[in-house]
């Protein structure tokens, strides 16, 4: 191995084996966006707290065997403000981010729960019309809701309506993990959707944009793709909070290797960049609910492409860059007058409150 190979694997060990600090004694809104803050919590905090080998993968799921069937397992936590939005609400929000965590693991998703905090006063009409919502998507995604809870707290202790789900899947086509230079980097639809679409709906922006989230379960689009494309897909996450770049920051640092995206080749409605231009964001760092960031070997780029787009959900797929060998642990734009650069951090307090 060359002398300079060997003292890059040195560097991203020992940034590996850094432990996170957490600098702030309260949480912040920040630890919720998505970004570095919130990743420095999960890492000072929850890592430190529950460590397992499980764990330490920091997948969407935790996969494992049981009685020789592998099994992928996900939770999540939902927030979003306001509840009803174009395009969905917090009910179908919730199946679908337990759907496409599952997903993305290569399973094959089969029961969710569904854990509800409401607040005295909240309406039944609107809860009636969450459980609906979330009947609807469940059906289109293939699962069942089997189990749940219900807690309610006084009236000014809650916004409305909080809910957590979880949810478990058999592993059919896990993704081979390994991924290596040159590899390309997809994504499978217009980006940014559901974060402005929350933006608006809730007055942030003084703009008006016929724009609804993208939420969706891509359970059935990423097995037509892993069916299309056996042993070629590397990685898959469902980019949510921090968006696009939060995924390939997490991908270059976990592999040591630099992922490099053509901005011009990334799919952004104009609604999109037109609220993110008055942001002063990059629609990279924008959430997500019905997209994935798909990692496939260079020679099955166009299989795959031509997989997603075959799928209504990813009808818009591109691919959007590859990765390559340097500098290691970054994410480059590539930029028509700029040249290549590394993508902007996201502020931590910009888009609290979006799921």
């Amino acid at each position: 191995m060359a002398l300079r190979e060997e003292q890059v694997l040195e560097r991203i060990t020992r940034a590996r084996g850094r432990r996170a600090r957490l600098r702030e004694d309260a949480v912040t809104l920040a630890h919720g966006a998505g970004g570095r803050a919130a990743r420095t919590l999960i890492d000072a905090v929850f890592k430190d707290a529950f460590d397992n080998p499980i764990l330490d993968r920091m997948d969407d799921s935790a996969c494992f065997a049981v009685n020789g069937a592998d099994l992928a397992f996900t939770t999540d936590a939902h927030v979003v403000s306001p509840l009803f939005f174009p395009g969905g609400d917090i009910g179908d929000l919730a199946v679908n981010g337990t759907v496409n965590d599952l997903a993305v693991s290569g399973a094959t998703p089969l029961h969710l729960s569904a854990g509800f905090i409401l607040e005295e006063g909240f309406p039944v009409s609107s809860l009636r019309r969450i459980t609906a919502s979330m009947s609807a998507a469940a059906e289109a995604a293939g699962v069942d809701i089997v189990t749940g809870d219900t807690k309610v707290v006084r009236r000014g202790q809650a916004d409305g309506c909080y809910i957590t789900t979880a949810g478990v899947g058999v592993v059919h086509s896990p993704p081979a993990g390994d991924v290596r230079p040159g590899d390309a980097i997809l994504v499978t639809g217009p980006i940014g959707e559901h974060g402005v679409a929350i933006m608006l709906a809730r007055g942030d922006l003084d703009i008006e944009a016929d724009l609804a989230s993208d939420t969706a379960p891509l359970n059935c689009l990423l097995a037509d793709l892993a069916a299309r494309c056996p042993g070629a897909v590397r990685r898959m996450r469902d980019a949510t909070r921090g968006g696009v770049a939060a995924v390939l920051g997490e991908l270059a640092a976990d592999a040591g290797l630099a992922a490099v995206v053509d901005e011009e080749a990334v799919p952004v409605r104009p609604a999109v960049r037109g609220a993110c231009e008055l942001l002063g964001i990059d629609p990279l760092h924008v959430a997500c609910e019905g997209r994935a960031v798909i990692v496939v070997a260079s020679e099955a780029a166009d299989t795959a492409l031509a997989s997603l787009r075959a799928h209504p959900l990813g009808a818009g797929a591109a691919a959007i860059g590859h990765l390559h060998d340097d500098p290691p642990g970054t994410v480059l734009v590539k930029t028509a007058f700029d040249g290549t650069q590394p993508i902007a951090p996201l502020p931590d307090d910009s888009l609290p409150r979006i799921c």
